[in-house]
């Protein structure tokens, strides 16, 4: 029933977005009762907060290529992979739009980034073991690094992200920390 709730939730988003997002809707979806879904979630936003943070938890891929330029590529076309889907663009607009007015989409938005950093810190570290970056690189300012430039095209700008814009970012990102301005 939960997993039939959630992924109601994330087409619902999808399909309808957070603003036309019903209970009554997601229950008929999903082949239950809105009272069960009231029974294990107090309201519609903790309803959306857990789909958002179930469906986003997976874990990811983290390459080990042996060279820290093709791992962070690979992290980088993945991201523009996962948020050029519907679920991910309605993750965006979720998250964007309601996430200051509602605590528990703030707290799935920092605890998602913070899990999907911790998962990759693993390529930073090894780059670092293997010479290929200054040991001082803080691996979650690397990563933040690489993700930003993708983030601005898909929230601000509206321009397409491809895997040029992948490379670009990890050019970015390395440079960076080459010349030390991600220093922990």
């Amino acid at each position: 029933m939960r997993a039939a709730v959630l992924e109601a939730t994330i087409a619902e988003l999808t399909e309808n977005g957070y603003a036309a997002l019903t209970v009554e809707r997601v229950a008929q979806r999903a082949g239950v009762h809105k009272t069960t879904i009231y029974r294990n979630w107090k309201d519609s936003d903790r309803l959306v907060a857990d789909a958002l943070a179930t469906h986003f938890a997976g874990d990811i891929p983290i390459p080990d290529t042996g060279a820290v330029e093709s791992d962070l590529r690979a992290l980088a076309r993945s991201l523009i992979a996962t948020m050029t889907t519907q679920a991910g663009r309605a993750l965006l607009a979720t998250v964007l739009s309601d996430a200051v007015r509602i605590p528990q989409l703030a707290e799935v938005k920092h605890t998602l980034f913070n899990d999907r950093f911790r998962r990759a810190e693993p390529v930073v570290t090894r780059a670092i073991e293997r010479g290929e970056l200054p040991p001082d690189t803080d691996p979650t300012e690397l990563l933040k690094t690489l993700a930003a430039p993708i983030y601005f095209r898909l929230v601000f700008t509206g321009e397409p992200v491809d895997e040029g814009t992948a490379d670009r970012a990890v050019r970015v990102a390395l440079a960076a920390a080459h010349a030390r301005a991600l220093a922990a």
